[in-house]
This record gives structure tokens, sequence and C-alpha cells, in this order.
């Protein structure tokens, strides 16, 4: 399948020696972002209709992760902070950027903290959207996700605990997200990042107090009230520990 057939197939880069799928829009200072953990995720499904309009004002450049999309899936790797990380310092270094700033949602939120402690120098500021990376009990929803079976009906379950609005969790979506994680590979890589029990997975992708409190980026940390999946406890602890934050909250 090639990007003529499927948007989500974009330009390959090599990352970190991962053979990387990754969107390339507009110019400007060059923002990395990262998408969130669902089944069947891609760059471009997380952030498809976010690109376009940032690419008015600056360069987008959205990876799909090891273990997701249409980034290649090799049995040698371990699928971890230490492997993602990598990856997105390998993809400013493949491009030739020595600064960018860095938008992470859920799982992407949890990266992007440890890229900023981890090589604070390479980032200008954080967005934080939904955000993992403290410690929290691991939600009903959380554990939906992460546990999920393919199924149509599964998926519908999970678009109905990710959208407030619940007319957007309609069929031709669930249907378009479920063969998205049947695809070849797609369920195998999900499956083996996250299996039970889960809440070890919440703590591995847990920053240390300390370096959270030290990061010295301008941050905007962000969170829907209802959020059922990432508890808005997450943020507001954020908010509090990170010294140079500001916190937006969304009641729908």
């Amino acid at each position: 399948m090639n990007a003529a057939l499927n948007p989500e197939i974009a330009r390959s880069i090599v990352a970190a020696g991962i053979i990387t799928n990754y969107h390339d829009l507009g110019g400007g200072f060059p923002v990395l972002m990262l998408h969130g953990s669902g089944p069947g995720v891609s760059a471009w499904a997380n952030w498809r209709l976010v690109m376009p309009a940032l690419a008015e004002r600056a360069r987008v450049i959205a990876p799909d992760m090891a273990g997701f999309g249409f980034t290649e899936r090799r049995p040698d790797l371990r699928y971890d902070m230490d492997i993602w990380v990598a990856q997105a310092v390998g993809m400013l270094d493949a491009l030739g950027i020595e600064r960018a700033d860095l938008v992470g949602n859920s799982f992407g939120g949890a990266l992007a903290l440890q890229v900023a402690i981890r090589h604070p120098h390479r980032i200008r500021r954080l967005v934080l959207m939904g955000s993992v990376g403290v410690r929290f009990d691991i939600t009903p929803a959380l554990d939906a996700v992460w546990g999920y079976t393919p199924s149509i009906e599964a998926m519908r379950g999970l678009l109905d605990l990710f959208a407030w609005d619940r007319s957007l969790a309609n069929d031709e979506l669930a249907k378009l997200r479920y063969e998205a994680s049947i695809r070849p590979g797609f369920q195998e890589s999900f499956a083996a990042m996250f299996p039970a029990p889960r809440q070890r997975w919440v703590n591995a992708m847990a920053s240390n107090v300390e370096d959270i409190k030290s990061l010295p980026h301008e941050t905007l940390v962000i969170h829907g009230r209802e959020d059922q999946v990432i508890p808005l406890d997450t943020s507001l602890t954020l908010a509090q520990w990170i010294p140079n934050a500001q916190l937006h909250v969304y009641g729908k």
C-alpha cells in the first residue's frame, strides 16, 4: 500500500536505525508531534485535523513511533521508552533540526516529557495533551484501550470512551479504525506493548518527580475535564510540578 491509496503513509526516513513513516508539512519553526497509543493509531489518525492548520504557521513533523502505524516493525525491537526517545531525537537528527517545539498526546505526552528531560537543549517549548507521565491508578477505560481485542464492537466501545460528543463515535469511524487495527502486524505489536497486568505500563511511563520539577521549558498542559481514559489529575499534577507551565482544562 502506498501514499496514493492511503493518506497515513507519507515520507520515510531512518531515525535511530528505524525506518520511520512521517508527515512533514508547512514551514517555519519545527513542531514535532507525538501520537497516542490507541489500537490502530498512526500519526495521521491522531493529527490529521490539526496538521493542516498548524502547518500554516510552523513546520509540522509527525512520525509513526516504533510499533505503530507504518513505521517498520522489527522482531529485534523492544518497545520501551528508551527506543521511543532515541527514535524521536533521531528524527530531529536525521532532518538536521537542532531544536523543536514538542507536542505529545497521552502516551506521546509521556514520551515528550522524557525527550525534554533527557535532551533539554533540543526542545524549545512543550505541549502536553491528556498526558501520561505521572503515576496514577490505571482507569478501566485505559485498561480497555490497552487490552483491546479486535472487533468492530470493541472499537465502537473505545470510541465511545474517547468522545464527549457521541455523534463523533459513529459506525463509519468505528469501521475505519477497526480496519486499521487489523492490518498485518498492527495488533501483534500493539498487544506486545501492554500485556496484563497493565498498571506496570502506567508506572513505566512515569517520569521522576524531581526531573519534572527541573524542566526549564515553557509548557502548555491541556486536558478534557470528562476524560475517562487519562484522569484529569495527571495534568493538574504536571501543571503544579513544571515551573513554567500553563494549564487549560476543557469542559467538553
